[in-house]
């Protein structure tokens, strides 16, 4: 039975998934290196549960209570010494995670299951540098996720079916709907999100429309709540474009290359909406469609 949740790394993700667990009544503890991100992640957490009491989706004592339930640390064993859940949120670089799977696996009980948030590393890679390759799962939580119904299990080639099961269950516990998918490059969720974005890139790179034509069609024509190039500046260019080269590499086709504008942009350090630009400029509420002629020529 999970009880204890523990929460590693406090960014945009991290601290979504610690509020949700918190919110339906777990016990969180929420690990990070930086004292300065578990304080921005607490106080995010508090923001984003003030505007829940404000649209009635919780009350104020629920807030509170939900506040209680999280605990910080910068000490990993510590914070999972007692999990039966440790649910990874770190960057999207496989050398990270792998160090932070083997110190999970080396201080966690013997019967917690290991998820990540990765939203394109082989769950197969990781559970491989464990001694529990079957109790790891990939968790792909969507952004933000207080608000995201979504979240895509991804089973690794050695998941346990009851391990399988826990989650699926456990996710429509804290109100989520599952969606489970196999271990192969990008699971479902980017496999097919980032060639359209990376399309969407080429085909400003190639001339073929403006940034705010390519949204509007892609916003009006075909339903999106959101242009295919700000949601990459909401993703990060950064991460796009990591998760593009584990596309390119999982399968080894050239249509899962990188546009060259996506790699330039990120090189140039114009990462979208965490760095103030990409492919719009982002200023106190408001953004304004970067000119063609400074990103094409």
């Amino acid at each position: 039975m999970i009880q204890q949740i523990a929460v590693i790394g406090a960014g945009t993700m991290g601290n979504g998934i610690a509020h949700v667990f918190a919110q339906y009544g777990f016990t969180v503890h929420l690990a990070d290196v930086s004292e300065t991100a578990l304080s921005k992640a607490l106080a995010t957490i508090a923001a984003n549960a003030d505007r829940q009491v404000k649209k009635e989706i919780i009350l104020p004592d629920q807030k509170t209570a939900l506040l209680s339930r999280i605990k910080t640390f910068t000490d990993i064993p510590a914070a999972v010494q007692a999990a039966d859940l440790c649910v990874e949120a770190v960057s999207e670089k496989f050398a990270v995670k792998e160090t932070i799977f083997k110190l999970l696996d080396a201080h966690a009980p013997a019967h917690c299951i290991l998820a990540s948030n990765t939203s394109s590393i082989s769950i197969t890679r990781i559970a491989a540098v464990t001694a529990r390759p079957g109790k790891v799962i990939g968790m792909h939580f969507m952004n933000p996720v207080p608000m995201m119904k979504l979240v895509e299990v991804i089973r690794g080639l050695s998941t346990e079916k009851n391990v399988t099961d826990t989650i699926l269950a456990l996710c429509e516990t804290i109100g989520k709907t599952p969606a489970a998918a196999e271990d192969y490059p990008g699971f479902i969720a980017n496999r097919i999100l980032m060639p359209m974005i990376n399309e969407a890139i080429y085909s400003l790179h190639e001339g073929v429309a403006d940034i705010n034509a390519i949204d509007t069609i892609m916003k009006l024509g075909m339903a999106h709540p959101m242009g295919p190039l700000q949601l990459a500046d909401f993703i990060g260019l950064d991460t796009c474009l990591q998760i593009m080269r584990v596309l390119q590499e999982g399968f080894g086709l050239s249509k899962y290359a990188p546009c060259p504008l996506l790699v330039n942009m990120v090189t140039a350090g114009k990462l979208g909406v965490k760095s103030g630009e990409g492919f719009y400029v982002y200023t106190a509420g408001s953004k304004t469609a970067v000119p063609n002629n400074s990103l094409t020529r």
